[in-house]
């Protein structure tokens, strides 16, 4: 399906994007995505994980399950709800939707995802850290962001890669070894400066960088750059909260190692 777009002075037919058409303030709370696809890929993902901590890490019990269970529901609410809808008509929806799926979800997940052994080289550490930077600013730069408008397979390329680069991350932030904590605490640092910065330059533009939203913002009370000012904030502040917090975990349990290894 196709649909015609008014871009300057030209009208262009632009693929109708897979969350649909941009939705109107007045409709925007009937527009689910109830893709059976999707849906189904969502149930098979967190039974699975459910499954894999029963056989693998039975000691977790309740807790493990709580995890993967809010952290897929998360997840299913990020791109099932209003909000896929949603980050059609605006930017600061796409990259709400992309800070629930990285700073809440995969955290979640994470947590509920243990290593029955921590690994003993550092460099998983930083190989996560370079995905997550490669798909982060990839995803948010103009042309790649524009074309996954037009195509559902690049859309679902970048939730993938985003969202699978930030589990990966998280499991190796929040399941490190003791001895790990510097390599964490560095490359924790790195990842939300480069994350803030990012949101920064989106923040603190003075021009609107996304030619989609040029026309789909004004119905939601925004300019285009005023719709990219909000996005940027969204991805600036949440992030720095969320790794701060990581890093006062980690540091947390380096001291309880260092207690027990005094005790012994």
């Amino acid at each position: 399906m196709f649909w015609l777009v008014w871009r300057g002075d030209a009208t262009v037919i632009q693929p109708v994007p897979y969350c649909g058409l941009p939705p109107l303030p007045g409709d925007i709370l009937t527009r689910f995505n109830l893709d059976p696809r999707l849906v189904l890929v969502l149930a098979l993902c967190c039974a699975v994980h459910v499954l894999w901590l029963r056989h693998r890490a039975p000691e977790l019990h309740v807790q493990g399950y709580k995890f993967a269970f809010w952290g897929w529901a998360v997840t299913a609410l990020a791109l099932l709800s209003p909000i896929c809808a949603l980050s059609v008509s605006l930017f600061a929806a796409r990259v709400g939707q992309h800070m629930l799926l990285v700073l809440v979800a995969a955290p979640l997940i994470a947590l509920g995802w243990p290593r029955s052994v921590p690994a003993k080289r550092s460099w998983p550490i930083w190989a996560s850290s370079a995905l997550f930077f490669l798909a982060l600013w990839y995803w948010h730069m103009p042309v790649p962001y524009q074309s996954t408008f037009g195509s559902v397979f690049l859309y679902w390329t970048m939730h993938v890669t985003l969202f699978g680069s930030s589990i990966i991350l998280w499991r190796e932030f929040l399941a490190h070894s003791p001895s790990h904590t510097a390599q964490v605490l560095a490359a924790g640092s790195i990842t939300f400066v480069q994350m803030g910065l990012l949101g920064a330059v989106l923040a603190l533009a003075s021009r609107p960088m996304f030619p989609w939203h040029f026309v789909t913002t004004q119905a939601w009370g925004l300019t285009p750059l005023q719709d990219q000012q909000l996005g940027g904030a969204v991805m600036w502040v949440p992030g720095i909260l969320l790794f701060l917090w990581t890093a006062i975990r980690s540091m947390s349990r380096l001291w309880e190692s260092v207690d027990r290894v005094r005790v012994a």
